[in-house]
């Protein structure tokens, strides 16, 4: 059964008029987002992330296109379109006067909510882990836990689509860690859309990502595709101890290696090696295998791809010269509707 879009925005144009001439800001964006998938919408600063969530949120409208949102145009029908929306801005709405629970119970009356009050407010603030502190003043929390609470306040209504605008700047190391964590796990029963310019983050926590340039959308793809499409996990950098000559040639003949590379000889028994394989082939397991077969024992193994750093400043035109030369080309092809489920 094929999975239907719980969000659709068509051929959106945004732009604006100048006493001289009509300006675009975006140009035919077109993109779906499909139950359960965690998604990052990436851009370099001024690529108008925050005014495309804003329109699929429905606080701005787009000059042309549309955007559904469970099936109703956010415009015409925006009271049931917004039900299935939860939304976390960069700052979160807090009252810093009230208690958690008092805020949460503001938020649920806003929202009209029809669950049972006290089991679904219960239940928010065991998944966002804020119980011990639902009393407390908003105002006496700390950073990471006003953020759990502004993340608690769009599960309100238990929407279909979660939206998270920089969930974790600001935070510490330690909360940084505990907010991806829990994205993580509203990805188990939601969709999630992360704005987010921490690239890192999107390697960790989003199955997808769409970057967006110049007013453009030229990548759709699932973060896993998008470093293979690139040549990532193409090469490993591994030390082995064993004769060099037998070792080296053994390497060669496993299906699939294109090169192997010397990079240290005889270093305490072992020697050092870059293997590169051909593209959408991870060489590992059957390395593994050719090492334990022959008695060899690897001392280190490490997957040397091309981060989505590399990949982000080469696609937006921002790299060193460094960076484009590791990555000449990449085509990127929208996901086709199997692919995102």
């Amino acid at each position: 059964m094929e999975k239907q879009a719980v969000i659709t925005a068509t051929d959106l144009c945004i732009g604006y008029r100048t006493h001289k001439e009509e300006k675009k800001v975006h140009e035919h964006l077109s993109f779906e987002l499909y139950p359960g998938e965690l998604t990052s919408l990436l851009g370099a600063n001024g690529a108008g992330k925050s005014t495309i969530m804003n329109i699929i949120t429905g606080y701005l409208s787009a000059t042309s296109g549309n955007v559904t949102v469970g099936g109703f145009d956010i415009l015409e029908f925006a009271t049931e379109a917004k039900k299935s929306i939860g939304y976390l801005p960069e700052v979160p709405p807090l009252y810093p006067d009230m208690t958690v629970i008092e805020y949460l119970n503001f938020v649920y009356s806003l929202k009209n909510c029809t669950f049972n009050r006290t089991k679904h407010l219960d239940e928010i603030c065991e998944v966002v882990k804020i119980a011990n502190v639902k009393k407390r003043l908003i105002d006496n929390l700390s950073k990471g836990y006003k953020q759990r609470v502004g993340i608690a306040q769009a599960l309100v209504g238990n929407p279909k689509v979660i939206i998270l605008d920089e969930p974790t700047v600001g935070l510490d190391p330690k909360q940084i860690v505990e907010i991806r964590n829990l994205i993580r796990t509203l990805g188990q029963n939601h969709s999630v859309i992360l704005s987010t310019h921490i690239l890192s983050e999107v390697q960790s926590v989003c199955d997808r990502v769409v970057i967006i340039n110049n007013g453009k959308l030229i990548a759709d793809e699932r973060t896993e595709d998008i470093s293979t499409i690139a040549g990532g996990n193409r090469r490993v950098s591994v030390k082995i101890c064993g004769p060099l000559e037998q070792v080296n040639s053994a390497i060669r003949n496993l299906q699939g290696v294109q090169r192997v590379e010397i990079l240290s000889e005889h270093e305490l028994d072992s020697s050092s090696y870059i293997i590169e394989s051909a593209p959408g082939i991870d060489i590992r397991k059957p390395l593994f295998k050719l090492l334990a077969q022959n008695g060899w024992p690897l001392i280190e193994s490490k997957a040397i791809g091309i981060s989505l750093e590399d990949i982000f400043i080469s696609m937006t035109g921002r790299s060193s010269s460094s960076a484009k030369k590791k990555i000449k080309r990449i085509k990127v092809t929208k996901n086709s509707q199997s692919s995102a489920g």
